[in-house]
């Protein structure tokens, strides 16, 4: 079973790993459901990936130039493309995480193959923009077809519970020839129900928390009517981690999965 966490920090990331993550989404403003992170973000993190005993680690990189639709003018689109040029050019990174629409909110086949050339040989996951895409069951032969390793989605709903339907038919019907992987409130409360019913081994999450800042002087702070928001991080958590982890070992060692079957990782 494939646990997937997405961060936007090395910090993040750190504590992802030891909590169990077999692959890293790596953004930027999470908060804004991730952006194409800096180079030094990349940088870094692919040096992590590479020292002995993180090798094993996959780390896809998110690939969005700006927080909104995914309905991109031509620069923006263009700008895509260098960012995923920059990561192919890095040697280490496994993928990128992308997705794009037209204006009447179908999946734009025609850019996304597109940009799938560009990465490639990188692998391409096509991320929650799924679930905002105008039918998009109808696009997942052509999805395929162009080389998309898997599909990020919480069933066109706003978790991945509420949607968990809809991902089972996904499933069912092209289940053994890309990988459905439930996103969108996914955690150790509700990963074993997921799985029953839709039976997908691939999962995404954050296991975020909210951190304090340790900033100390705050007179300033409050001179400038600055938000108290801006004083609150946002960070992986190791124990939320931990706990989805342990529930997806127990799945796998009950041999109620079928991950040994899927071959696709």
């Amino acid at each position: 079973m494939v646990l997937e966490v997405t961060v936007d920090s090395i910090t993040s990331m750190l504590t992802a790993i030891k909590a169990g993550a077999d692959r890293i989404e790596l953004c930027s403003a999470l908060n804004l459901g991730g952006l194409t992170p800096s180079y030094g973000l990349m940088k870094k993190a692919n040096e992590i990936k590479k020292a002995e005993e993180q090798k094993y680690i996959e780390i896809f990189v998110m690939i969005r130039p700006r927080s909104g639709d995914f309905l991109y003018d031509d620069n923006e689109f263009e700008t895509m493309k260098e960012d995923i040029s920059l990561v192919k050019r890095m040697e280490g990174i496994d993928g990128i995480v992308t997705g794009i629409l037209l204006s009447d909110w179908r999946i734009d086949v025609t850019r996304m193959r597109e940009l799938i050339e560009v990465a490639s040989p990188l692998k391409v996951v096509f991320h929650r923009a799924f679930d905002e895409a105008r039918d998009p069951i109808e696009y997942v032969d052509k999805l395929i077809e162009m080389g998309v390793c898997r599909i990020l989605t919480s069933g066109q709903k706003a978790s991945a519970m509420e949607g968990v339907e809809f991902i089972a038919e996904l499933q069912k019907r092209f289940g053994d020839q890309i990988d459905i992987m439930p996103g969108g409130g996914v955690n150790a409360g509700n990963i074993e129900k997921i799985y029953n019913i839709t039976r997908c081994t691939h999962y995404h999450m954050s296991g975020k928390v909210s951190v304090r800042s340790r900033m100390e002087y705050r007179k300033h702070i409050q001179s400038m009517n600055t938000p108290e928001s801006e004083l609150i991080l946002e960070r992986a958590s190791y124990d939320l981690i931990k706990k989805a982890r342990d529930v997806l070992d127990k799945l796998e060692k009950s041999g109620n999965s079928d991950f040994a079957n899927n071959k696709r990782v």
